[in-house]
């Protein structure tokens, strides 16, 4: 299990210690790759038995998650965000899913923690949730495994914003699962301006799969339009509709803003509500 970290010192003992004990009793490989930190994320990790720690001075993603396949030595694999709680359940289910063979890529159902969230965040993430295709694919859920043949797909990971996306765009419908298991929790941004963060990232992370013509990313232009018709699909009454014109609001707001900033962004809300030892 491979878990880059930067500047993760509020969340990561959260996200590590329900994991430690797996990892010492031999069913897993716990790795946290700490890429460009500054602060005692390094630290906390050595901290929790089970845990090794591989640091990169370049804070890189891609980089930490290739360093951590050098490092680890089991198949299957799970690529994990310090930021994203799993069970050690949901970790074990999902490596037996993968080791089963049919499947190259798989995941835990997730959901969404929107405690403390704003009234446009949680609009925008309750119609997030309702979104068919959102259920059957690899990104947006902070973890993803893959088999040793699905890994062997694309060799490295690309010097790219997404991995999970252009994971996701490697393999076709019946090469991925998603396991019916504990589901990983994500915490939503608790504001519209740590929203818009995490948003145009993403968007630019699109934008660069589809510019790289990475694995099956040619066929990507269609997705906008058809998670626009899957979300007005699921309007069912007054409230479901206001989440889906907040949907859409965003939607134009990180193409709008995105334009003006070009910097590396990430959601830091989230994070202050953690608390180091949460």
């Amino acid at each position: 299990m491979i878990v880059p970290a930067y500047n993760e010192e509020a969340v990561i003992r959260r996200t590590l210690t329900p994991l430690g004990q797996a990892a010492i009793d031999g069913f897993i490989e716990l790795i946290v790759v700490c890429n460009g930190c500054t602060d005692n994320t390094a630290d906390v990790a050595r901290s929790i038995l089970g845990v090794r720690v591989v640091e990169l001075v370049q804070g890189s993603k891609p980089a930490a998650l290739n360093a951590g396949d050098e490092a680890a030595t089991l198949w299957p694999r799970l690529y994990l965000d310090a930021d994203i709680q799993v069970s050690a359940t949901a970790v074990l289910e999902v490596l037996d899913r993968l080791c089963q063979g049919d499947a190259l890529a798989a995941r835990p159902e997730s959901a969404y923690d929107i405690d403390g969230a704003s009234a446009l965040v949680r609009c925008y993430y309750r119609a997030r949730q309702r979104i068919p295709q959102r259920k059957l694919a690899m990104w947006g859920a902070g973890v993803y495994g893959l088999s040793e043949e699905g890994h062997q797909r694309f060799g490295v990971f690309p010097m790219i914003t997404g991995d999970d996306l252009f994971v996701d765009t490697q393999f076709d419908a019946d090469e991925k699962a998603v396991v019916a298991t504990d589901p990983v929790v994500v915490t939503t941004p608790a504001d519209t301006k740590s929203l818009l963060a995490i948003l145009r990232r993403s968007h630019r992370g699109t934008a660069e799969l589809s510019a790289g013509g990475h694995g099956q990313a040619a066929g990507m232009r269609d997705t906008g339009l058809d998670t626009a018709v899957a979300v007005v699909r699921t309007i069912r009454g007054p409230r479901s509709a206001i989440d889906t014109a907040v949907y859409f609001g965003m939607a134009v707001a990180k193409r709008w803003t995105g334009r003006q900033l070009q910097v590396w962004e990430r959601d830091e809300s989230s994070r202050r509500l953690a608390g180091p030892h949460d």
